[in-house]
């Protein structure tokens, strides 16, 4: 099988592989680079469970070959917090409860740590359409809205004491 030498960065970190030319990139992610944590669920880029930033914008990695993103700076759902050390996104959800069974849920995370980046002060009706674009089946998307406006106000909060202490 040809193969081709990709580098990009993963997570902040430099990686290097040599995959196939027709390597999924939701492939790659999982398989190749132990992140689990993106989810597969369509295969034709309609749920968002595998939505992962490229340079920063969101993708859905089960549109895109793994040779695509050579040069490239991906972040996965990994990228955000650990299990002691909650990112305020996931923290949100949690206390939200924004996500039932978590399929989607880490296509919501990366939709949601993008909308936050680009606007730390989204209205309900602008976080209901991002989330628009990825399917849920459980919760019926207001603890996801909830849990998103939580997060833009905990992150907005500590903004503003980050930025009180360096005053």
């Amino acid at each position: 099988m040809n193969t081709l030498d990709i580098k990009l960065t993963v997570n902040g970190k430099p990686k290097k592989a040599s995959v196939p030319a027709r390597l999924l990139l939701s492939d790659f992610v999982r398989q190749d680079l132990s992140l689990p944590g993106t989810h597969v669920g369509c295969e034709h880029g309609v749920c968002g469970a595998c939505t992962i930033l490229v340079n920063g914008e969101p993708v859905r990695s089960c549109l895109m070959f793994a040779v695509q993103v050579d040069g490239c700076e991906i972040t996965t759902v990994e990228s955000l917090g650990k299990a002691s050390s909650l990112h305020p996104i996931q923290q949100a959800f949690w206390e939200e409860h924004g996500l039932q069974c978590g399929f989607c849920t880490p296509g919501m995370l990366m939709i949601a740590q993008d909308l936050l980046k680009r606007n730390p002060s989204p209205t309900e009706e602008e976080v209901k359409e991002v989330v628009s674009d990825n399917l849920c089946r459980c919760t019926g998307y207001q603890n996801i809205v909830n849990s998103i406006m939580k997060a833009a106000a905990t992150m907005r909060d500590a903004s503003s004491k980050k930025k009180g202490a360096a005053a």
